[in-house]
């Protein structure tokens, strides 16, 4: 039985596609884009600790110029 399923298969046919070779990644490639990469995370980081200050900074401005202060823990808890 097991020959008379192989006698009725139908070839296969295969196509070996020939493509010009990748090209290789060297050292420096690899150094330039861990580089590239480290630069932008620095960046970032940069832009996003300035925006923080930024805010902060105002936030304090605006509690200045309408008298917004918190009151001191000390006098809240009646600390002398």
């Amino acid at each position: 039985m097991r020959q008379m399923f192989f006698a009725f298969q139908e070839p296969v046919m295969i196509r070996v596609v020939v493509e010009q070779p990748v090209e290789s990644t060297g050292v420096a490639d690899v150094l330039l884009g861990a580089f590239g990469l480290t630069g932008a995370l620095i960046v970032g980081a940069l832009a996003l600790g300035l925006l923080f200050g930024a805010v902060l900074i105002g936030v304090k401005k605006m509690r200045e110029r309408y008298n917004l202060e918190p009151v001191p823990d000390s006098e809240a808890l009646k600390i002398t």
